[in-house]
């Protein structure tokens, strides 16, 4: 992997000439700038961008989307923000900033200098705009992003004149698995620029990059084995040491850019190459030392011949304390899954076909249909799809047809020209459609949109192009299409709702998610949310518990069994480790126990008993909030999951009986 491009950085006259060329002509000699600029600065061009005068707008989240964003990527920005707080103090008094961006360009997190960040967000560096390559031209983020290495852009290096004052040194982050994560980047006044930057832009990189290897692959959950590489036996147990993650079978699922280098791999080698391919050891033999003399460093040999200090270490597999009751689920939990799209399998064989026959059209002109009842997880299986497939790198861009109004859908999808319609924004805005470009475009609810759009969504589809509102020329896209619906398409297009050359445009591949209570998986699937939702303590179902949530319809789904687990965990008490009946939201317990629940006799005593016993646990649930919360009303309505009002009225029946 080359470590940087653009490093003999052009003359300025020279990129002065280009850029005059290319605007007169459209084309760039080869032997005025280096080939990778020239690369950058054509692509720029092709996507309609101009160096001189004002852009057009780029996209710049709102204040929820930007919190949505770090929700997302929260893994990503908790590890980076202690690393990016040491880079701050060693660039500080230099006139710069860091700025940790997603791997969409999005701007996460950024801090610095404050008299070089009020300068920056003149031209939108700041937390929440965009800075992919196509909106903002050659710039250290967008186009370490789109090349996957890292670089430094220096003044008349951007395309964009407006961003000719900075210089801009970006590293690519990647998941242990090798997925595109984001960047980390430092930007500070070109007349300060300084070479030694990028590589401390880098070694910060692989700082958080080895964070994250080190969670994902905690010995403690996880039940692979674990190798760190070096040069000399000195380097092992630091920062510069080669990580690398090794299932049972020996293929290699994860590992940090050190350990590839030394072995000869790439991050693409990843759920392919196995340890016998790139060691002249065998896995067994590593096993072998691991168990006679754990932690101890052994010589090793790469394929190449070349000598590596190693050290092995063994994780424990996950597995569910015989102290539990048995009845709680006792399949383990797998930690570290191929891809997105495995993480999703836990056995259930109509959800492993959906899988699968989604994988032989990923990254093949065909669109997918998800469909299925709501809650099922539609748009986790889309994310999933795209995460897993050859556009993970790119935006993934999300739009409910059933949440926005009518008449801002429109805008919403296709953009608009500035002063489009009344309540327009000055600059416009270049819509969803546009957003997903390069990446995946996800319609949930289509068979909720409106039928005029529906024309306009078809003419996008066939054509590729998009034109906003008030006019503008056409502009190219190019995206994957995933759609999702809980309607019946064909009844919709039969009462005339649905239009029927949409309909067949959109159904290259149609996947039917089954609903819950369909499911053969329910225990594998309860043992992955519990574990996901308390990755460090080891919880149980309680016995009878257990059978009436394995009996339930789950009107909601996969979204109303996560919902319902969350609020249980957060309900136990620290010594607890056994769900039960009075962690269950009071909705949810009273539905379990009128579907158990016989119907009453001449006297109605069984359906007496079971309300009075209801009445009795909800009580002690809320009880127990009110003193977990130190009597705060507010926090404990919160933790309960009711409004205030409501826990104020439940307070009020307890007092009177």
């Amino acid at each position: 992997m080359p470590p940087s491009v653009l490093q003999e950085r052009p003359v300025p006259s020279l990129l002065r000439q280009a850029r005059r060329q290319l605007m007169s002509s459209g084309n760039l000699p080869h032997d005025l700038i280096l080939p990778e600029l020239t690369q950058s600065w054509m692509r720029c061009w092709s996507a309609g961008l101009q160096p001189c005068g004002r852009t057009p707008g780029a996209p710049h989240a709102s204040g929820a989307q930007l919190a949505r964003a770090l929700e997302v990527q929260r893994e990503l920005v908790a590890h980076a923000r202690p690393v990016m707080e040491f880079l701050l103090d060693q660039t500080r008094e230099t006139d710069s900033m860091v700025v940790l961006a997603g791997a969409d360009g999005m701007l996460l997190h950024a801090s610095g200098d404050p008299h070089f960040v009020s300068r920056a967000e003149r031209v939108a560096l700041r937390p929440g705009a965009t800075w992919h390559e196509q909106y903002r031209g050659t710039n250290a983020i967008g186009t370490a992003l789109t090349d996957d290495r890292a670089l430094v852009v220096h003044a008349d290096e951007h395309f964009l004149e407006r961003n000719g004052f900075l210089t801009c040194a970006a590293a690519p982050i990647h998941a242990p698995d090798g997925r595109l994560l984001g960047a980390l980047d430092v930007s500070g006044d070109y007349r300060g620029y300084h070479r030694h930057t990028l590589g401390l832009v880098r070694s910060a990189a692989r700082m958080i990059e080895h964070r994250l290897f080190e969670t994902r692959h905690d010995l403690r959950h996880w039940g692979g084995v674990r190798l760190r590489l070096h040069a000399q036996p000195e380097g092992l147990g630091t920062v510069t040491e080669g990580l690398l993650a090794v299932r049972e079978d020996g293929l290699i699922v994860g590992a940090s850019a050190t350990a590839l280098g030394l072995l000869g791999l790439d991050w693409h080698d990843l759920q392919h190459a196995r340890l016998d391919a790139v060691l002249a050891e065998s896995l067994d033999q590593l096993l072998d030392w691991c168990q006679r003399s754990a932690y101890i460093p052994r010589v090793v040999h790469t394929a190449s011949g070349q000598a590596v200090w190693l050290r092995v270490e063994m994780g424990r597999p996950s597995h569910v304390s015989h102290a539990m009751p048995r009845a709680t689920p006792q399949t383990p939990v797998p930690v570290a899954p191929a891809d997105p799209l495995a993480a999703l399998d836990t056995g259930d064989r109509v959800l492993q076909a959906a899988i699968a026959r989604a994988r032989k059209v990923m990254g093949k002109p065909i669109p997918l249909l998800l469909l299925g009842e709501s809650g099922v997880g539609k748009e986790v299986f889309a994310r999933a799809v795209h995460d897993s497939g050859p556009r993970r790198g790119q935006s993934f861009v999300a739009v409910n047809c059933a949440a926005l109004p009518e008449n801002l859908i429109e805008a919403e999808l296709f953009g608009y020209q500035g002063g489009a319609f009344t309540g327009a924004r000055r600059e416009g805005t270049q819509g969803r459609i546009r957003e997903a470009h390069g990446g995946t475009l996800f319609l949930d609810e289509i068979g909720d949109m409106p039928l005029p759009l529906q024309a306009r969504l078809l003419r996008v589809l066939q054509e590729r192009e998009v034109v906003p509102l008030g006019g503008g020329k056409s502009v190219a896209v190019d995206f994957a299409l995933v759609c999702a619906t809980h309607r019946q398409l064909p009844q919709e297009m039969q009462a005339g709702r649905f239009r029927e050359d949409l309909y067949y445009r959109l159904n290259g591949l149609a996947l039917q998610l089954p609903a819950l209570r369909e499911r053969s998986d329910f225990e594998h699937l309860l043992a992955r949310q519990l574990h996901g939702l308390m990755p460090e303590r080891s919880t149980a179902i309680a016995p009878g518990l257990l059978d009436s949530l394995r009996r339930h319809r789950w009107p909601g789904n996969v979204r109303q069994l996560a919902n319902a687990l969350r609020t249980a965990c957060a309900l136990l008490d620290e010594h607890e480790s056994v769900i039960d009946w009075h962690h269950l939201p009071d909705d949810l317990a009273q539905a379990l126990r009128n579907e158990g629940v016989p119907a009453a006799g001449g006297d109605g005593t069984d359906l007496a008993d079971a309300a009075c016993d209801l009445r009795s646990l909800s009580q002690q649930t809320i009880a127990r909030a009110v003193s977990a919360c130190a009597g705060n009303l507010s926090e404990a309505a919160r933790s309960l999951g009711i409004s205030r009002n409501t826990l104020y009225r439940k307070l009020r029946g307890m007092k009177g009986r």
